[in-house]
């Protein structure tokens, strides 16, 4: 789970953290995915290269503890919903079942339906502060 947020999050931002933690939760429970932290974060091309070999600056290691920490004992970003999606915030895709949800911590987060079924096909505004400890 560190692994995940550090490479996949702005680490000055804890609602990212938990947003990406969240997202490889959500992952862990569908049926679509492998059912564990290490095999959702270590699923080839799914998360950034080099993930689970990488070295990591211990200097960001106590907040990153912490926040994986804390979702692994249960804590979700209380927007992030189902979504077992991400992508860095600012790009665009041409997918038309792209149903966003939040976006913080330099990342858009997203749920993948059916295209009628889409109501936010653009990423909101960042938002940061609401997970803050």
């Amino acid at each position: 789970m560190e692994r995940a947020m550090y490479f996949e999050s702005n680490r000055s931002s804890r609602d990212g953290m938990i947003a990406v933690g969240s997202v490889v939760m959500n992952r862990v429970r569908s049926d679509d995915f492998p059912n564990s932290v290490c095999g959702v974060v270590g699923q080839k091309n799914q998360f950034a290269p080099g993930v689970m070999t990488k070295k990591m600056d211990s200097r960001s290691l106590p907040m990153i503890r912490e926040a994986a920490r804390s979702v692994l004992r249960g804590e979700r970003h209380p927007l992030i919903g189902n979504a077992t999606f991400f992508h860095t915030a600012g790009y665009s895709f041409p997918y038309d079942n792209m149903h966003y949800v939040l976006v913080t911590g330099g990342n858009a987060f997203y749920e993948k339906r059916n295209s009628h079924l889409v109501t936010r096909p653009v990423p909101p505004l960042p938002i940061e502060g609401i997970t803050g400890r």
